[in-house]
């Protein structure tokens, strides 16, 4: 894959990177050179950045790529065909804005960014194709289907838990996958999506002795450089079923947000997620 500055013809897809000095943003980088459909045009960090005006390319080990890393987001869009947002939840709003205003598909795998959100995410997706995918992964995907069917087959009596391991720099508890299984977990027993501020509650304290039947438990472990692991564990009595996803390169999450963002170019406007890209679904 070649990258520059400039936008090539057709049939390449263009895209921009937001977040591009951080850990998925080189990632990315270095992901995707495997695909051939893909032209790299922008490369996008914050105002403050001390990478601004450096070659991305030796940002992300690549050597010189003549990409400039730069903040001006609304003229990297101007010349993109979508853009894939791994910058900072604060910055997102800002991002998602300026999506939506050059008429961009955009991809989100920024996380810990809460409800404040939702209503401009609705707003964007009557104008843009929207993909918020906590975690990129494919197989957290399945585990998701996964998740919810296994919540909808088995009894109430089977308590739900949500485990997940993130490195030490990692700032949101639980994650967002974490919230993600709980919702496909929540979904699958019928009940109300889990309150994103309770969870935060639950995972950085020990739980009551006593549960409610219909409460699903989190407990987040930050250390090392664990990439990340995500177990969703149902306890019954007597048994116990555990669905578990390891990731041991951060290179899973970037090989498959290109993709997604590829299959996202061609979407028309609405909100997806990763169960639409990779056509796994589960009913109720």
């Amino acid at each position: 894959m070649r990258m520059c500055a400039a936008a090539r013809r057709a049939p390449l897809c263009r895209a921009v990177l937001i977040g591009v000095t951080g850990r998925m943003g080189t990632a990315l980088l270095r992901a995707a050179p495997a695909f051939a459909e893909l032209l790299v045009t922008g490369a996008i960090a914050s105002p403050a950045s001390l990478a601004l005006g450096r070659d991305a390319g030796q940002i992300a080990g690549l050597g010189i790529t003549h990409l400039t890393v730069t903040s001006d987001l609304p003229a990297a869009l101007a010349q993109a065909d979508v853009a894939l947002d791994f910058s900072t939840a604060g910055a997102l709003a800002g991002n998602l804005a300026a999506a939506r205003a050059a008429r961009k598909p955009f991809l989100i795998g920024t996380t810990g960014f809460g409800a404040a959100l939702d209503d401009a995410l609705r707003a964007a997706a009557r104008d843009i194709a929207l993909l918020v995918a906590p975690n990129t992964s494919l197989g957290v995907a399945v585990l998701g289907a996964l998740t919810r069917a296994a919540a909808q087959a088995l009894p109430a009596s089977f308590d739900i838990d949500i485990l997940e391991r993130h490195h030490r720099l990692k700032p949101d508890a639980p994650s967002g996958t974490a919230l993600a299984l709980a919702r496909a977990a929540a979904a699958g027993r019928g009940l109300a999506p889990p309150d994103a501020a309770a969870a935060a509650a639950a995972a950085a304290s020990p739980r009551p002795g006593a549960r409610a039947e219909d409460a699903i438990g989190f407990a987040s472990l930050r250390a090392g450089d664990l990439v990340g692991e995500h177990t969703v564990l149902f306890s019954g009595h007597g048994e116990e079923l555990s669905l578990l996803h390891r990731a041991t390169d951060r290179a899973v999450f970037a090989r498959g947000a290109l993709a997604a963002a590829l299959w996202l170019a061609t979407r028309p406007p609405g909100r997806y997620g990763m169960d639409d890209f990779i056509g796994f679904k589960t009913t109720t």
